[in-house]
């Protein structure tokens, strides 16, 4: 059964909202963790970490909840449906395991936010760990953005249709299978998602 045409723009209107929000949400926590890394003042260096708890617990994680799970609802409500179109079928690809990777993250994000509570990130405490949230961030806002503008640009080709899949197809997959490993060998190398070097 397919949405209405009212109920399909409360339906896109939320999806958009909370897909813009999120990524908004994930620009201040990018902020947030360049002034922890860079700040020498106890006071700002501590604020900066404990906000970066708050904004995931109460922002960020119900967001990134929220957004494909809206999008998802549009993509199977609508004629668009989730699987016949490739950039329907991509965008819920980038949006599903960011989910799951900024899910994994809380873990050290929590683990800083402690820290600093406690007064134990002077001088390059836990450096790499600080350095990895700080990158993560960033990719994450490129992830999103992509996203965002898959969403407007809503490039050709079907799932259903025979033939090649598009070029722009072809060439995000070999993009992605890089992205992919280089993520994995990162963080192999740095111990791991719960790690991240927390001892250094």
């Amino acid at each position: 059964m397919l949405m209405t045409a009212a109920v399909r723009k409360v339906a896109l209107t939320a999806h958009v909202s909370f897909s813009l929000s999120w990524m908004g949400a994930v620009a201040c926590f990018l902020a947030l963790a360049i002034i922890g890394f860079t700040s020498r003042q106890p006071a700002e260096l501590q604020a900066a970490y404990i906000g970066m708890e708050l904004i995931c617990w109460t922002v960020i994680v119900p967001l990134s909840l929220l957004s494909p799970a809206t999008g998802i609802a549009q993509s199977l409500w609508t004629p668009w449906g989730l699987l016949k179109h490739y950039w329907v079928l991509v965008k819920l690809l980038v949006t599903l395991p960011s989910t799951a990777v900024l899910l994994l993250h809380m873990l050290p994000t929590t683990r800083l936010a402690s820290a600093a509570a406690q007064g134990q990130l002077a001088g390059d405490a836990l450096h790499d760990l600080r350095v990895q949230l700080i990158a993560d961030a960033a990719i994450a806002n490129v992830v999103l953005l992509f996203a965002t503008v898959l969403a407007i640009y809503k490039p050709p080709g079907k799932t259903t249709d025979a033939g090649p899949k598009p070029s722009w197809v072809r060439w995000l997959r070999g993009l992605a299978l890089t992205a992919a490993v280089a993520f994995v060998t990162a963080h192999l190398l740095g111990g791991g998602m719960g790690g991240h070097g927390l001892t250094r």
